[in-house]
């Protein structure tokens, strides 16, 4: 995954070197299309995420294509890798969590569409735009959620456990929402630092929502083992009904990325450049012998 974004964001720059090669007009064209490449952190915000963790350390790649339909505002569309973790065994001890002893991590896939608004309008060439800029987004898009967990040394998937009787798809909506500032690096190349909350409708992002049911209930040993994690650290099963997550909050993440974005030498609707024109003055060849008039 990391590997191909990377070569889709080399093959952008070829393409471009190729084009200022051939045109010599090509810095006076119209780019509306903007390609991103970002690199950043994920924060799991959820019922494994210890409070005081504001910012957490796992990674996120993101992949993107952005136009802008006026002077401020802007669609676009994402697609972002990023990588979450949770454990009880992490937990403050005060919290009283970790006699729990659950932990989840999982890779995770999100593609959405959002539109921006800018403070500061952009000239009206790509490369009058402002040198600074601040921005807000929101929009709405898909994730690809998959808990898994770490038992007698085998990575294993939650999901199709039902360690709570509870089914749930794989694929959930998101509502991505929040901030960015933009700082212009020439006539091609923006930096911008931007950080996105991700809403969730759903509360099995960690696999963790409700109750506790009765282990002895379970066609699967290993889904039973995973419900009440407990016994491993010498804690009696929990009670049937017992408290094993928060149903009243859906589980959330955040995005804190550093993107790289580039003007395509793609132009949409014309070149943007037209060569002057104006009245053409009309001569007549003069032979001798006529007369003129």
């Amino acid at each position: 995954m990391k590997r191909g974004i990377l070569l889709v964001f080399i093959a952008f720059l070829l393409i471009d070197t190729a084009a200022l090669a051939q045109s010599f007009y090509s810095v006076r064209r119209d780019r509306k299309l903007i390609g991103q490449l970002g690199f950043g952190t994920a924060t799991y915000l959820g019922e494994l995420s210890n409070e005081r963790d504001y910012f957490d350390t796992r990674p996120s790649i993101n992949l993107g294509a952005q136009i802008f339909l006026g002077r401020r505002v802007s669609v676009r569309s994402e697609l972002t890798w990023y990588n979450l973790k949770g454990s009880d065994a992490q937990a403050d001890p005060e919290s009283g969590r970790r006699s729990r002893n659950l932990s989840f991590q999982s890779n995770n896939y999100e593609l959405n569409v959002t539109g921006a608004i800018s403070l500061f309008p952009n000239g009206v060439r790509f490369y009058q735009r402002s040198s600074f800029n601040i921005y807000g987004f929101a929009g709405v898009g898909v994730t690809y959620i998959n808990p898994k967990t770490i038992y007698q040394g085998e990575k294993i998937a939650l999901q199709p456990l039902q360690t709570e009787g509870v089914s749930y798809a794989r694929v959930q909506p998101v509502i991505p929402y929040g901030l960015g500032i933009r700082i212009k690096q020439g006539p091609f190349f923006n930096l911008a630092i931007e950080g996105g909350l991700r809403k969730l409708f759903t509360d099995y992002l960690d696999d963790v929502s409700t109750v506790h049911k009765d282990v002895t209930t379970f066609n699967d040993p290993v889904a039973a083992a995973l419900a009440d994690r407990r016994p491993e650290i010498g804690r009696a099963l929990a009670a049937p009904g017992t408290q094993r997550g928060n149903p009243r909050d859906d589980d959330a993440y955040f995005l804190l990325n550093v993107k790289l974005e580039y003007y395509l030498p793609i132009t949409l609707g014309g070149t943007g450049y037209k060569k002057p024109t104006g009245n053409r003055i009309k001569y007549k060849k003069y032979r001798p012998g006529r007369r003129r008039r």
